[in-house]
């Protein structure tokens, strides 16, 4: 019964988690995964992958990497989303440049210890900076992802992302 009301208090509350994978036979591929409070996935989405031309290279130049990842790959996955998550979560410098292309928060999680924590906080075994435009929401995401990190650790469902893009890969 115990566990049951604690399954209701946390309805409706979810997470995304956002990441790429890069093929050196077929280029870089993004997956956008949704779970609920338990970890357990609510949706899931990933691109084809994107090839990058010479010429893209030439044009963007250094800001290439920010565009693919921010938005052509980040953009395009947050924009399929149905649920609504509490923060999207990424573990890829790059991704964190799709901030500008959503209203959601975005952190940047790592595996590490408390005295790695530059501008963030520790949850579970997870590093978590958030975004500088979600600094001030940082009291609010911790306590959001401590709820989370009670049922899984902050960095397996990037495993989970990759597992899904692998044998996206393969067929």
């Amino acid at each position: 019964m115990d566990v049951q009301r604690a399954e209701a208090g946390l309805e409706g509350l979810s997470f995304g988690f956002l990441t790429t994978l890069e093929s050196a036979a077929h280029g870089l591929f993004g997956g956008y995964l949704v779970v609920d409070a338990l970890g357990r996935p609510l949706e899931f989405h990933c691109t084809a992958p994107v090839k990058v031309s010479r010429a893209q290279q030439i044009l963007y130049g250094p800001t290439l990497h920010g565009h693919l990842h921010g938005r052509q790959v980040g953009g395009a996955l947050l924009a399929e989303g149905k649920v609504t998550p509490a923060v999207v979560l990424t573990d890829n410098d790059a991704m964190l440049h799709v901030r500008p292309h959503t209203h959601l928060p975005l952190a940047l999680v790592r595996r590490g210890a408390a005295e790695q924590i530059a501008a963030g906080f520790l949850v579970g075994e997870a590093v978590v900076s958030p975004h500088a435009e979600d600094a001030a929401r940082a009291d609010e995401l911790e306590a959001r992802l401590a709820t989370l990190a009670a049922a899984v650790d902050l960095c397996e469902p990037f495993e989970r992302i990759r597992a899904a893009l692998d044998e996206a890969a393969r067929h």
